[in-house]
């Protein structure tokens, strides 16, 4: 007994050591600090306040992820409210969606949309009697038409932007679900081909993955990659919703090895692509451009871009007759000015470009006019995360709608908001292998696929709720704007020049 006492009596005095030293290596920090607070003039609160002025930036920091958890209502948050995520998460753990006691969604807010019930909606028999039909990109003017068969898809993200991992999720998902996956401007990794999903190759300002030594577009690959069976379309990025005008930038420190192999860069250096295709100045030169990957690949060619100076698409089309309809894209991709999973400059993510919900009526009636609308599919992407803005978009004139961070929540993504600084907590946009060993792929990818199947279902209820069987048949008609006096105003008049 004498001997385990003393023992104790040893570990007592031991930690009683440790807690001391503890002590005093804090209080020497602080010193330390106070030290380097009161004789730096960068900062006025640490130098008034010394030490405890720090706090301000752990706050400020710490705000961003405590606010979405305890502050925030449901309806309020940007750029995704609680009510948005939630049901993003619910879909993709194939949980119920269904909510009580009445929706937290307000019914006055300008600009929102919202459906129009029919009277005789569809039953069940005719709606499982309805075969719905699949889209057809390229049909009668390419050598491979692509018959997509989702009106839902993963919209635009590099390898580079996401982690290995997440585009391993995303390709496996995609395959299951039957939903494309676009590449994004990063070019073609092998982590998109860990399934047999069909792919969209986005050919970015920069040309990666497709970039001869000099920078310029190399149509021996685009002859490569078109012979891939599972890349069944090319898409021609002009602009992306988070920076107009601006290219793609991806941070020196998530430039790794198979990141350069893949877009043809040197490793560890800043990826930044030019601002514009150089060899595309006016509607002629993007037809051209469009011809050559149309022409090297056999396949659906189409153009990205956000709309914002809009008298450029009446010469487009214009240009488009003298040539003929066969000169044409296949489709145009709408993004919109709140679309955001790139690293972008402020000003430019908050100010430039109009959001799809003006655009999209606005280029289906150019179109329309231009005796074009048939021959061009919209594809609208930027926000869409749940299904009433998925629909939403279809009724505006969209054929298929595409989200990139939808499928980001779907992933796991809380919203941190460090997309661009290489320490997404959820192993989706970082590489460091500390933060990448949290995300699975086979299990994030079955919610991938449940939030793609769950969206398509969702998306059809609203459709046979207003009385039309497939989504596709969504039109103006089926829906209304609340006006600036907070009033419901019929969608086609209200939208109508």
């Amino acid at each position: 007994m004498t001997a385990f006492l003393d023992l104790l009596d040893g570990v007592l005095d031991a930690s009683m050591m440790l807690l001391a030293l503890a002590i005093l290596m804090a209080l020497i920090a602080v010193v330390v600090l106070y030290v380097i607070d009161v004789t730096q003039n960068s900062q006025a609160i640490r130098k008034n306040y010394p030490v405890i002025g720090r706090l301000r930036y752990v706050f400020e920091h710490l705000g961003v992820f405590f606010r979405q958890y305890f502050f925030a209502m449901d309806r309020e948050e940007l750029p995704f409210n609680r009510a948005q995520r939630a049901w993003v998460a619910r879909a993709a753990k194939k949980l119920d969606s269904t909510i009580a006691f009445g929706s937290t969604k307000p019914l006055n807010r300008p600009g929102d949309i919202f459906f129009l019930n029919s009277a005789f909606p569809p039953t069940k028999d005719e709606i499982e009697a309805h075969a719905a039909t699949p889209l057809i990109f390229g049909d009668g003017f390419v050598r491979e038409p692509y018959a997509a068969p989702s009106i839902f898809n993963i919209s635009a993200m590099s390898y580079g932007a996401l982690s290995g991992p997440a585009i391993e999720a995303l390709s496996m998902g995609a395959a299951s679900s039957h939903v494309w996956l676009n590449t994004g401007e990063g070019g073609l990794s092998p982590f998109h081909r860990t399934a047999d999903c069909d792919l969209v190759f986005q050919i970015g300002t920069a040309k990666y993955g497709v970039r001869d030594d000099n920078g310029n577009l190399d149509i021996e690959k685009i002859a490569e990659l078109a012979a891939i069976p599972q890349v069944r379309m090319f898409e021609i990025k002009l602009s992306q919703g988070a920076k107009p005008g601006k290219g793609g930038i991806l941070p020196a420190e998530k430039v790794t090895d198979l990141i350069a192999t893949t877009r043809g860069i040197p490793a560890g250096e800043d990826s930044i692509s030019p601002n514009r295709h150089p060899e595309v100045t006016d509607a002629d030169s993007l037809l051209d451009l469009i011809d050559r990957v149309r022409s090297a690949s056999g396949k659906p060619t189409g153009i990205k871009l956000v709309l914002g100076q809009a008298a450029w698409l009446d010469d487009f089309c214009e240009a488009i007759h003298a040539r003929g309809l066969a000169s044409a894209p296949d489709f145009i991709t709408l993004d919109s000015a709140d679309g955001g999973t790139g690293a972008a400059p402020q000003s430019l993510m908050d100010n430039m470009g109009l959001p799809v919900a003006s655009s999209l009526p606005l280029v289906d009636e150019k179109l329309t006019s231009a005796s074009l609308r048939e021959r061009i599919k919209l594809i609208a992407s930027g926000k869409m995360i749940n299904p009433a803005g998925v629909a939403a978009a279809l009724c505006l004139g969209a054929d298929v709608v595409c989200s990139a961070r939808g499928f980001m929540l779907s992933l796991g993504c809380i919203q941190a908001l460090q997309c661009n600084e290489n320490t997404c907590p959820t192993g989706i946009t970082t590489h460091d292998p500390k933060l990448l060993k949290g995300l699975d792929p086979t299990v994030k990818a079955d919610r991938v696929a449940n939030y793609a199947v769950s969206m398509r279902e969702e998306v059809e209820l609203i459709a046979h709720s207003c009385g039309v069987l497939d989504p596709k048949a969504l039109s103006r008609q089926h829906a209304f704007v609340i006006n600036d006096q907070g009033q419901p105003s019929p969608l086609d008049t209200f939208l109508s020049p």
